[in-house]
């Protein structure tokens, strides 16, 4: 039986990876066996690419070299990672994946929306996400949660972007919930972690079922 497939999104500081760590944990306890992943990265060919990404080496290059880039990381952790992992019954949990993709380098870079798609095709298949959680913040309370998090270390390629980025970014995501209701469910981040992360396993409840899944012998109780 093939496993499932749950994507976060959102703007920089939104909480995303916190939210990503904190459902791959609460399925974990379930008993089922849960992947967490990330992108750009989770594969050894896509962290080299992840580099590249986000010190910015790539930025000169353009946005559709940089949506190129993307998809050359995504099919590698498409088949070495995920694929695997929903062909053995796994759940897989992913800090961001194609809809980054549509929304930086489509809205915000311009990139032709025919080469986003076509690049989709190629790299991911029939590793579609079955539920997207898109975590939204104003572009405002994300980027200063994104500076208390760096600790003043330097901003990366997106996080340097002036603050009108990040507003058409929030925009562009809350249009594409707007456009895929029945994959794509929108949370507000701005309440406390726990109030958000029960949001979310509600959302996950309704529509995966996951107290149904089957559990993998030997997977975390």
């Amino acid at each position: 039986m093939r496993g499932r497939f749950i994507t976060f999104e959102g703007g920089e500081g939104s909480g995303k990876s916190t939210h990503a760590a904190l459902l791959a944990e609460r399925l974990a306890a379930l008993g089922l066996d849960v992947v967490r992943t990330r992108e750009p990265g989770g594969s050894r060919g896509a962290e080299i690419i992840r580099h590249i990404l986000l010190s910015g080496i790539a930025k000169p290059l353009g946005a559709e070299t940089e949506a190129m880039l993307f998809a050359a990381a995504r099919d590698d952790h498409v088949r070495s990672v995920i694929l695997p992992a929903l062909a053995s019954g796994k759940w897989v949990v992913c800090d961001r994946f194609v809809d980054s993709t549509r929304v930086y380098q489509g809205v915000l870079g311009n990139v032709d929306p025919k080469l986003i798609r076509s690049l989709e095709r190629v790299t991911v298949g029939p590793a579609m996400p079955d539920l997207t959680v898109i975590i939204d913040v104003p572009a405002s309370v994300g980027l200063a949660r994104a500076r208390r998090r760096r600790a003043g270390d330097a901003a990366d390629r997106y996080e340097s972007e002036a603050i009108d980025f990040h507003e058409r970014l929030r925009a562009a995501y809350r249009a594409l919930a707007a456009e895929e209701p029945a994959r794509i469910a929108l949370v507000d981040g701005r309440p406390p972690r726990d109030v958000v992360a029960a949001r979310i396993w509600e959302i996950v409840e309704q529509r995966l079922a996951p107290g149904r899944a089957p559990a993998i012998q030997g997977a975390a109780p």
